[in-house]
């Protein structure tokens, strides 16, 4: 059963009420940290929940009504690091920064993940740190509530095909996300890694849904209303011409200025929507078509935020071609962090450390 209208102000306030979820916060020691693990970061972290929590966001910081999230990256050898951060809250405000490791090769040469880093959260009333979790699945499950969030405002409403690009850990999130928005039937999935989509396959049996393996990717798009590409590709995947009129993208793996998943005239012959532009502009696919001269910031449509207040219009026609520029915005893991510590707290789930002694 997928998600229609909720076009309500929704406090990322969700799974507790304030006036609760301030009383239990209260009634902890003043130097007590919480620190959660993977398993128990996606325990608390409903879909549902995290989709609305980001879609509030995204609403929030269109309208001014919290502070522009920041970011910084720094590049080494095989790899990089950012952090993200941001403020956000209504009765109860919290700090979040999440520093992220990415290293494409890890799973290969070392069997780690592609992704490892901590999300810390602070009490934004007198700086406490409250929780150290596991930043993984924080970082796989808001990218998908974003990408979910598009896919309600931009997706044709009865967009029932989808083609995944990329079959890890965001892949298979993406899959279970857009059923929440969209009545999907039928996804195809694409990876130079056969494993991975076979494994993909067998993991998401349970859907109830046909996933479908192809080795074709122009023709898999030929037949999808939906396209998400969730890779670490430094070269472009998808081409103009490979699209079909009235398709939806969501352009997730390009985080940094070395990744590209999209040719540039994707984007400057298309509309193209943004999480946060000027980040796009540095670190995403509009980088790409800025380096290449075929766009400027100002070509960009609008920002996600912008559609889901209503300033700009979403899907005009059923034939128009929207991209999402997903680079993640820091006020993705305020929204997604503050429910995961909220439901610790209130069910007294981690480890609970007094750093201070």
């Amino acid at each position: 059963m997928f998600l229609k209208g909720m076009n309500i102000a929704y406090s990322t306030r969700i799974i507790l009420n304030n006036s609760k979820s301030n009383e239990l916060i209260s009634t902890m020691k003043n130097n007590t940290t919480v620190i959660l693990k993977g398993s128990e970061v996606a325990s608390l972290l409903p879909l549902d929940a995290c989709i609305l929590a980001v879609e509030n966001a995204f609403r929030l910081y269109s309208a001014g009504m919290v502070a522009p999230p920041s970011i910084m990256g720094i590049h080494v050898e095989n790899g990089g690091y950012h952090i993200k951060a941001g403020v956000m809250g209504t009765e109860k405000s919290y700090f979040v920064a999440k520093t992220n490791a990415n290293f494409p090769k890890n799973p290969k040469k070392y069997n780690l993940p592609t992704i490892q880093g901590v999300v810390t959260v602070y009490d934004t009333d007198n700086g406490r740190l409250l929780a150290l979790m596991d930043s993984i699945e924080v970082t796989i499950i808001r990218t998908g509530a974003a990408t979910a969030v598009a896919a309600k405002y931009l997706a044709k409403k009865n967009a029932r095909v989808a083609t995944i690009v990329g079959c890890g850990s965001q892949g298979k999130i993406s899959i279970k996300m857009l059923m929440e928005v969209r009545p999907i039937e039928k996804v195809f999935i694409y990876d130079i890694d056969l494993h991975a989509a076979n494994k993909l396959i067998e993991e998401l049996g349970y859907l109830h849904i046909s996933i479908v393996r192809t080795d074709d990717l122009k023709a898999a798009l030929a037949e999808s209303d939906i396209c998400v590409t969730c890779t670490t590709s430094k070269t472009p995947l998808l081409y103009h011409d490979d699209i079909r009129p009235g398709t939806f993208i969501a352009a997730v793996g390009s985080d940094n200025e070395d990744k590209q998943e999209l040719s540039a005239k994707v984007l400057s012959l298309n509309t193209l929507i943004t999480d946060v532009t000027n980040q796009c502009a540095k670190i995403g696919e509009l980088h790409h078509a800025i380096e290449a001269k075929l766009m400027t910031e100002k070509d960009t449509y609008a920002e996600l935020g912008e559609i889901i207040l209503g300033k700009k219009k979403g899907r005009k026609s059923d034939s128009e071609i929207i991209i999402f520029d997903s680079t993640g915005m820091g006020l993705q893991d305020v929204a997604a962090a503050s429910i995961v510590y909220e439901k610790a707290v209130a069910n007294s789930i981690g480890l609970k450390v007094e750093f201070g002694n």
